[in-house]
């Protein structure tokens, strides 16, 4: 059985920091891409990073650029996001997404940001 499941998530000041984990199981990991998206209440869902299925660069959403970043450990089939100097516009559901071109995309449930003072 497929799953991705988040964590990390929660209520932080603005400034401060958060790293998010997906922790990902019935599939090969090593050969999945992975990403990070959020959706903000009343917004589109919108991609935040990717990251190739052996790691390496990668392109960031342009609000994020310079405080988040993405990082996979295939080891242990997690991905990671850590985010710095965190605004309340990053206040949303955070998702982990597997994508393999030709396969299956598969999600997680999601885990909430609350960014506030």
């Amino acid at each position: 059985q497929v799953q991705l499941v988040e964590s990390g998530g929660g209520l932080v000041q603005p400034g401060g920091s958060l790293r998010l984990s997906c922790a990902a199981s019935g599939f090969t990991f090593s050969l999945y891409a992975m990403s990070w998206h959020r959706q903000a209440p009343g917004k589109e869902r919108e991609l935040v990073a990717p990251i190739p299925s052996r790691g390496g660069t990668t392109n960031y959403a342009d609000s994020v650029k310079g405080r988040f970043t993405i990082s996979r450990d295939n080891a242990k089939n997690t991905v990671y996001l850590q985010m710095n100097s965190l605004k309340p516009e990053d206040t949303a559901v955070y998702y982990c997404k597997a994508f393999r071109p030709g396969g299956s995309t598969y999600w997680g449930q999601g885990t909430q940001v609350t960014v506030s003072s």
